[in-house]
Parts: C-alpha cells; sequence; structure tokens
C-alpha cells in the first residue's frame, strides 16, 4: 500500500479551528467517562486477595432460625502477616466422613451485593449461610442423610478447608438445602 506525501504545514483558518474543537470534546468526553476510582477503591484494587492458607474458617454454631431455616455466620479470619481482601461468594458444600461432597453446592443469594472487603491482619469478614431444614422436601426427592462437615472454597480460591459440624443434608442433587450470602464485613 502507498501512503500520499504530505508536508507538514502550519494548520491554518477552518482546518485549525475544527482540530481545536475536536480535542476540546475529546478531553470534555474523557474527563466525564473515565472517573478515576475512590482512594480506598484504588489501594484494595492494589493489595492481595486472602489465600485459603492464610485464612481461619470458622463456623459461628449460635445460629437464628426462621421458617424452616437457620442462618448462621460464616467467618473468614485473616491469619496471614498482611493485609488482604475478600470479594464475592465462598464455595460451600456438605461432606460425609470422607470429605465427599453431599448433595448439591450452596446457591448464592445476591442480597447483599459483593463488594471489595479489605482484612487487615486478624481482621474477620463474614458470610451469612442459610441451612434449610431438610424435612421440609418430600423424602423421594431429598433422600435425607446426616452431613459431617461443610467445605468451604473461600472466594476466589481452589482450596479449601472442611469444617466439622453435623447437618442433615439432602443427598440427592435436586433439591438446594444451604444458601450463602457475599463476604460482608463483620
Amino acid at each position: 500500500m502507498h501512503l500520499p506525501n504530505i508536508s507538514a504545514r502550519p494548520l491554518t483558518g477552518a482546518v485549525a479551528v475544527a482540530c481545536v474543537a475536536a480535542l476540546a470534546t475529546a478531553a470534555v468526553f474523557a474527563a466525564t467517562t473515565f472517573r478515576a476510582a475512590p482512594a480506598g477503591a484504588a489501594a484494595a484494587a492494589s493489595m492481595p486477595s486472602c489465600t485459603t492458607s492464610g485464612l481461619a474458617i470458622r463456623l459461628d454454631t449460635q445460629g437464628n432460625g426462621a421458617a424452616g431455616s437457620i442462618f448462621y455466620n460464616l467467618e473468614f479470619t485473616n491469619i496471614s502477616r498482611h493485609t488482604c481482601t475478600l470479594s464475592g461468594y465462598p464455595r460451600v458444600f456438605a461432606v460425609n466422613l470422607g470429605g465427599a461432597q453431599i448433595g448439591r453446592a450452596a446457591s448464592r443469594n445476591s442480597s447483599p451485593r459483593p463488594r471489595v472487603v479489605t482484612l487487615a491482619r486478624s481482621g474477620t469478614a463474614i458470610v451469612i449461610l442459610q441451612i434449610v431444614e431438610v424435612g421440609n422436601f418430600p423424602g423421594a426427592i431429598c433422600r435425607p442423610v446426616t452431613a459431617a462437615g461443610l467445605r468451604v472454597y473461600p472466594p476466589n480460591q481452589t482450596a479449601s478447608k472442611v469444617i466439622p459440624f453435623r447437618l442433615g443434608a439432602c443427598s440427592d442433587t435436586g433439591p438446594v438445602y444451604l444458601s450463602v450470602q457475599a463476604v460482608q464485613k463483620a
């Protein structure tokens, strides 16, 4: 492809005015469209994510019951030597004594909406875990069993920890009897 040879000449008259107007419009567009993130959001974005090995995961067994469910606080405490962040939903499911999954993983409750939680050393974040009473489901659909614990994957992590905790579980993959909210500040 051959490009024409254009000599560099000063812009004059209408061409100069059009160029200045175009640059001014682009500057206004950029200023209104690409706002800088708040200082706190930028700082949180630069911090590392909390890893499974850097978290102590605990279930507060003092739950609150309502309408056939019990709600528990699932606590994530930063035991690493640095500040880190958590954001989103953990993956949680019931397990048998051998650590194998029982039934379906917890569904996600979208209220409150996910946001970044910054955990200083020894800081704690919580997730509300809802466990539905398996007696609410027909036995043939649920196939109730007693689980030995919960396997918990912190948000955006591929390693998990098991929390010993006896609970009624549906061994069939039909009913969803567990639900989690997004991580929030304790």
